[in-house]
């Protein structure tokens, strides 16, 4: 019997936090530039023996010219947007950043839906939000630039997974290309903090765990979720990501949130829950 889709949602959920609040422990020792190569070049090569993405080359598989341009859109913004999400937890407690990482997407929703429900939803997002940078901003401002950078990158990651997932491009084969991609866009930006991972064996297999249930776990059920889910209630869905964080944050990390990021997180949560997309 096929799981229901918002199970695979509840997996992404776990393993999206699961992996970056393990990954902080590597900071130290790599630097979260260095892990967030190593995330992705790791996650790559899981995906080229499982789902051989050259085979688009050879002509097993074919792609147009939209969606070769959808594959190098989606992994420039992987490669981006988990070097962005490491900048900003290396900075700040995981939970605050995962409540910015999905303001946009209702900040957007609430936009695009002029309802007096959705003005609602925005007001306690923006209010949430304040809590939370009010708590934090003195002490690390550009822990903040990294975090709105990554939830602008993570909306973006939204729309064009989510289109490709319902599409001929999508799927986990579209994510392998996507992957590999995202492989050769981050050499640049983590090439040289992960040198140091390739003398210390621990670190490295400890930051290969990481690609695996950072990038290639979640990024699996997100694909399996969104191609049976529209955008709209995937969106909605993401009210989950603050409380995981929190709890996986406080589990693995200690770090125990104050009652003021408490209710900034609750707050984010309450926006998102009252949201409702157009039907």
């Amino acid at each position: 019997m096929p799981f229901p889709p918002w199970s695979y949602f509840v997996g992404s959920a776990v393993f999206h936090y699961l992996g970056p609040s393990f990954a902080v422990l590597l900071f130290p020792s790599i630097g979260p530039l260095g892990v967030a190569g190593i995330r992705i070049w790791s996650a790559a090569a899981v995906f080229a023996v499982w789902r051989r993405p050259w085979r688009t080359f050879t002509g097993e598989r074919t792609l147009t010219g939209k969606g070769w341009r959808t594959v190098l859109v989606w992994g420039t913004v992987l490669a981006a947007m988990n070097s962005s999400f490491y900048m900003a937890i290396a900075r700040l407690p995981l939970a605050t950043v995962a409540a910015i990482e999905f303001l946009p997407v209702i900040v957007l929703a609430a936009i695009g839906v002029r309802t007096g429900r959705n003005l609602m939803a925005l007001g306690a997002a923006v209010g949430g939000v304040y809590l939370l940078t009010e708590v934090r901003i003195e002490g690390e401002p550009l822990g903040f630039v990294f975090a709105f950078a990554n939830a602008a990158l993570f909306a973006l990651y939204i729309v064009v997974a989510h289109k490709a997932a319902q599409s001929d491009t999508g799927g986990i084969d579209g994510l392998a290309m996507a992957m590999s991609a995202a492989s050769v866009f981050v050499l640049p930006i983590g090439g040289v903090q992960a040198v140091p991972a390739l003398a210390d064996p621990v670190a490295l297999a400890a930051g290969v765990g990481v690609g695996i249930s950072s990038s290639v776990i979640p990024y699996v059920c997100d694909q399996l979720a969104m191609a049976r889910l529209g955008r709209a209630t995937y969106a909605l869905m993401v009210s989950l990501l603050p409380a995981t964080a929190t709890v996986t944050g406080l589990v693995v990390l200690r770090q125990v949130p104050a009652p003021a990021e408490l209710a900034g997180v609750g707050l984010v949560i309450a926006a998102v829950a009252v949201h409702r997309g157009e039907r």
